[in-house]
């Protein structure tokens, strides 16, 4: 098998995983299991809040009952934003929040607080629906959330720790929306892009009560960051607001794992292993426990390992890029003495990979003497977190474009003998 027939192979199953979180049957699944029910009294008022905003909408639309009055608003990322009849499409900047996410966050509220004990709230939420949703405490102003935001996304931190931390500072996470919403009833179909999918983490869990997560200021002091925050957001972080004592009808709708399972599926000639522990942490360390896992798992011929997860990236330099390119450039440095022909991808299942236009990387054998033979030093770009310069100069960027949904990362290796 060619080094191009076996790129060709991974973008395949890569897409094959994003397929399988279409986010349009989810929805569709979980409605038709247990429709709306018909109440002359009262309206239906679904949003939808996330990358897969609009193809959950679209679907959530469809099961309205004959005659019963609806209002909906929709919040997804500028790549995923169309028009919606019958629904108020908000666009809004993600990863970082900004004005046209902070008014999509008061009309939400707005359209909450009208909210009666007859009406019936459909949340759909997906993965980037906590920088989409910005609604900030009282003292805290949207250049505090951006601030926040940069601060966070360049710490080193997971997600987890990072929507624990959003929690405290908005007035929908951590199940305020369920506040604002009472006496209403609210159902909540979640598309996860968290590891180990708890709905609590999930955009900041609207629709999930917080914990108090006193140990948010143990974290941010462990990672240098709290004195970096502003002074209003340390504040707020020191009095945590009140665990709500409201609760939804949750029920998690796609996850990473249903994604990989598909993967596996769609090579059944090939011997597959799916890694059951989610790849986590720093990326250095990520690649190089993914090296260790190939080397002491036996096979140099048709084998295809899949992993998932989402790993973190302390941003020290200048440079352009994301978790998943720096990971794949990193891989390839590590990987020069691999036997057989090989390729490597990370991609993130939303097709877009930190400020870039790529979904991650796809590397092979030759991936770092084409860049090398571009003029690109390999290890100085990775000092200065330049990983999209790299694997640009080698033509080995990922790109799907925005694909509408988010399950987190997917990783690929496959190797075929020489």
């Amino acid at each position: 098998m060619t080094p191009v027939a076996l790129k060709e192979m991974a973008r395949a199953l890569f897409m094959t995983g994003v397929r399988a979180a279409d986010p349009a049957l989810a929805v569709q699944r979980a409605l038709d299991a247990k429709p709306f029910v018909f109440n002359a009294k009262g309206r239906i008022l679904i949003i939808a809040f996330g990358k897969a905003s609009c193809a959950m909408m679209e679907q959530g639309l469809r099961h309205v009952p004959l005659g019963q009055p609806v209002s909906a608003i929709a919040v997804p990322n500028y790549e995923n934003a169309r028009d919606i009849e019958g629904c108020r499409v908000m666009a809004a900047g993600h990863p970082l929040p900004d004005q046209n996410g902070l008014d999509a966050g008061i009309a939400v509220i707005e359209m909450l607080q009208s909210a009666s004990a007859d009406d019936q709230v459909l949340c759909l939420v997906s993965g980037g629906g906590s920088a989409l949703l910005p609604t900030p405490r009282d003292g805290l102003t949207l250049a505090d959330k951006i601030k926040v935001n940069e601060i966070l996304l360049g710490g080193g931190l997971d997600i987890c720790q990072m929507n624990r931390i959003r929690q405290q500072l908005s007035v929908l996470k951590g199940g305020g929306l369920l506040d604002i919403a009472h006496p209403a009833p609210v159902r909540s179909l979640i598309i996860s892009d968290v590891v180990g999918d708890d709905p609590g983490m999930i955009a900041s869990g609207p629709t999930v009560p917080a914990m108090q997560h006193t140990n948010n200021l143990a974290t941010l002091k462990g990672a240098g960051l709290w004195a970096k925050l502003p002074v209003t957001a340390r504040d707020l972080l020191k009095n945590p607001k009140p665990m709500t004592p409201h609760s939804a009808d949750t029920e998690l709708v796609c996850t990473n794992a249903q994604s990989l399972a598909a993967i596996a599926k769609a090579a059944p000639d090939w011997t597959t292993q799916v890694v059951k522990d989610p790849l986590v942490g720093d990326v250095d360390v990520a690649a190089q426990s993914i090296i260790q896992h190939i080397q002491t798992t036996p096979g140099t011929n048709r084998q295809l390992i899949i992993w998932g997860g989402e790993t973190t990236v302390n941003i020290t330099g200048n440079g352009r890029g994301g978790r998943n390119q720096e990971l794949a450039a990193r891989f390839a440095r590590l990987a020069r003495d691999l036997p057989g022909k090989w390729v490597f991808l990370s991609g993130g299942t939303d097709g877009r990979d930190g400020p870039t236009d790529a979904a991650g990387g796809l590397v092979d054998p030759g991936t770092l003497a084409v860049a090398h033979a571009n003029n690109i030093n390999v290890d100085a770009a990775l000092q200065d977190n330049d990983s999209y310069r790299i694997l640009d100069a080698a033509g080995a960027l990922l790109k799907t474009g925005a694909t509408g949904t988010n399950v987190a990362d997917v990783q690929l290796f496959l190797r075929a003998a020489q």
